[in-house]
């Protein structure tokens, strides 16, 4: 079945999703950074639009340890900020009118994948969708790329959309 109002999305009318009967990937995970919802949560959404699933926004508060001899933890950012990240993201999907729910968690900095491979797996998503963002040679060779962590940690496909040049 096509849309044409969202050439973008594909689902075959005889498809029979894991569930028994109906189209796959009815419960989709996004996570969310503090820039804001982007065009990978637009496409899940849209996704789930033309199927009639749910989605779960994700959005990871992170945190640095402290320095030795200093105090506690240094959060990125503060608590409030991380929910309105949250809340900008559902807002923009249930304009789309899709069932979607969202949590905040924390984690620490190099534990992210982990952190969003948990809700995915606690969610029992069936697809997880994320951005793979540019990045120079030494920055993905030093620091790696979410998307390939999410791959290693995560136990239901992922599902990675290239973000477009600006």
């Amino acid at each position: 079945m096509r849309r044409h109002d969202d050439a973008d999305v594909f689902v075959p009318p005889s498809h029979a999703g894991a569930g028994g009967g109906g189209l796959p990937f009815q419960r989709i995970c996004v996570p969310v950074g503090p820039s804001g919802p982007d065009q990978t949560l637009a496409a899940a959404a849209g996704f789930c639009a033309a199927t009639g699933g749910r989605l779960r926004v994700v959005h990871v508060r992170m945190w640095d340890p402290a320095v030795r001899g200093g105090g506690s933890r240094y959060w990125l950012e503060t608590s409030q900020e991380a929910t309105a990240v949250l809340e900008r993201a559902l807002a923009s999907v249930w304009e789309r009118g899709v069932a979607a729910s969202g949590v905040v968690v924390d984690a620490p900095r190099q534990r992210l994948a982990r952190a969003i491979a948990f809700q995915a797996r606690t969610w029992n998503a069936e697809v997880l969708v994320v951005p793979r963002r540019r990045r120079t040679a030494l920055g993905a060779f030093f620091l790696g790329s979410l998307p390939e962590k999410l791959m290693r940690e995560a136990d239901c496909p992922v599902l990675v959309l290239r973000q477009p040049r600006t």
